[in-house]
């Protein structure tokens, strides 16, 4: 009897919420949410605001703070950009060194490529979100081995690679879109159907993953973003020179040249366009 209680009370205390990554497939949940076509109706959404996403995304991000029926709370873990261009001592060296926060490529005076070391998408999207539900339901640290979240992500069919599990015992990840069977598409397809606009593409203007087409997109498109990108990896390069640690120069692209000088319209037509390499992005958060 007491285990019965006890389990009605962890049912209740549930808390369903929506990881907004203000793109294709997670505004497309909210607004199926909203519609009653997914459910339960999430408690709320929340957005980790990286400080470093497009226009589009601030702009799209305030059309559904308005237009959702439940609470959209917008939190962050800081600047991303400009926490990456930090300068620091290694207590164990003494060497100056970046504190790497992106993957950005790295080319060596060998003529070898490397990738930084990534923070951004655990320390900028992961972390906030979880003390923003540590918040909400009412716990300090980890929850004693009893789930208190059902955290909705909206990857679709066409990303199910992304799926993982939470490391956090109060939260347990969830994926709609991927048991109703809907691909990224299908969410596009859906918004239009009903009357929704099309979301813009979520990621930060700078990231490395981008493919050739993103890029290309971004120039033509956004070209203010696409001058922030570039502006970026110049910041990046400057404060790279100033330390000791990193023996080579990053690079935004793959292929080691500077952003600026790529001709992505040729890149996107040849065969050999840079590999998206946004599947391989940690805890599935960045881009939906």
């Amino acid at each position: 009897t007491h285990n019965s209680t006890h389990n009605s009370d962890e049912a209740r205390a549930m808390t369903e919420v929506l990881s907004l990554g203000a793109g294709v497939q997670s505004s497309a949940l909210a607004f199926m949410a909203a519609k009653g076509e997914i459910g339960p109706m999430p408690d709320c959404a929340i957005f980790s605001d990286t400080q470093g996403e497009a226009k589009s995304v601030y702009n799209w991000l305030d059309y559904l703070i308005k237009e959702l029926p439940f609470p959209v709370h917008v939190v962050t873990g800081g600047d991303l950009a400009q926490d990456g261009l930090q300068i620091t001592r290694s207590k164990k060296s003494g060497k100056l060194y970046l504190k790497s926060k992106i993957p950005a490529y790295v080319l060596k005076e060998d003529g070898t490529k490397g990738l930084l070391g990534r923070k951004c998408t655990e320390d900028y999207k992961v972390q906030p979100i979880q003390k923003k539900v540590r918040e909400l339901v009412g716990i300090k640290r980890a929850g004693a081995g009893v789930v208190h979240c059902r955290m909705w992500i909206g990857i679709s069919t066409d990303e199910a690679h992304r799926m993982k599990p939470s490391r956090k015992d109060y939260i347990e990840n969830c994926w709609p879109l991927i048991d109703h069977g809907l691909s990224r598409q299908d969410c596009l397809e859906w918004m239009e159907k009903n009357g929704y606009p099309e979301p813009p593409r979520s990621s930060c203007v700078y990231c490395p993953f981008h493919s050739d087409f993103e890029w290309h997109r971004l120039k033509v498109e956004e070209p203010e973003e696409f001058k922030r990108a570039v502006e970026y990896e110049e910041d990046l390069q400057e404060a790279a020179s100033k330390q000791e640690a990193l023996l080579g120069e990053p690079f935004l692209h793959s292929s080691g040249v500077p952003l600026h000088s790529i001709d992505f319209e040729k890149e996107v037509k040849s065969s050999h366009q840079q590999l998206d390499m946004f599947g391989n992005e940690c805890e599935g958060m960045c881009g939906v």
